[in-house]
């Protein structure tokens, strides 16, 4: 999921960081903020690795440690875990997909009241960039792995089942969608509902 802010929770529930994690979570914010500005004034193929570090003032090589590539300083966040343990915090004898609907929407509220700009200018880079939006690709399937534990868990099934991973797997591709879509329109709908109108389609069985 790309995002940095985290699902609102109650504090006793969000885990607490240790100093070391602190640091490199200052460090990532720092590398990818430092990213958003330089793509801002300069543009996405322009903005080189080597600028980066020096507008976060880190090493290249430490930018390289925390993100493998130019896309995933984009793409990269610190979402993944925390929606993975909102999905296992849901009301047990709650379906799956209302849980991930729920989870989901708390997930772009979240990010549209905390880093509205961000996220902008991410799906913008989604639309335009191919590169980008390959690598989205990749990390919404990581995801979606991810999460298939937490579904799995909740519904007895083993993590591996192929309807398990069907089923995340849907769920994630309606939300590249749904932000491909948004990106499209020039983000002028509500990005919760177009979410909810997407899971829709899936709770529906996907008629037309």
């Amino acid at each position: 999921m790309a995002a940095s802010a985290p699902l609102p929770s109650d504090d006793a529930q969000q885990p607490r960081l240790g100093l070391r994690e602190r640091k490199k979570l200052k460090t990532r914010v720092a590398i990818r903020e430092a990213t958003y500005r330089l793509i801002t004034d300069q543009g996405y193929e322009a903005t080189t690795v080597e600028q980066i570090a020096a507008a976060a003032e880190v090493s290249p090589s430490t930018v390289f440690r925390y993100f493998p590539t130019k896309e995933d300083i984009v793409l990269t966040d610190e979402f993944d875990p925390v929606m993975e343990a909102a999905i296992r915090a849901r009301p047990a004898d709650e379906p799956p997909l209302e849980s991930l609907r729920a989870v989901l929407r708390q997930a772009v509220e979240a990010i549209l009241a905390d880093q509205p700009e961000e996220l902008l200018q991410r799906s913008k880079l989604m639309l335009e960039i191919p590169a980008v939006r390959a690598r989205m690709t990749e990390t919404m399937a990581e995801t979606s792995l991810l999460l298939s534990r937490a579904v799995a868990d909740r519904t007895g099934r083993d993590e591996g089942d192929l309807e398990v991973r069907v089923f995340t797997a849907s769920v994630m591709a309606a939300l590249r969608e749904v932000t491909i879509y948004w990106a499209e329109h020039d983000q002028m709908e509500n990005l919760a509902v177009l979410v909810d109108r997407a899971l829709d389609s899936l709770e529906g069985g996907l008629s037309l």
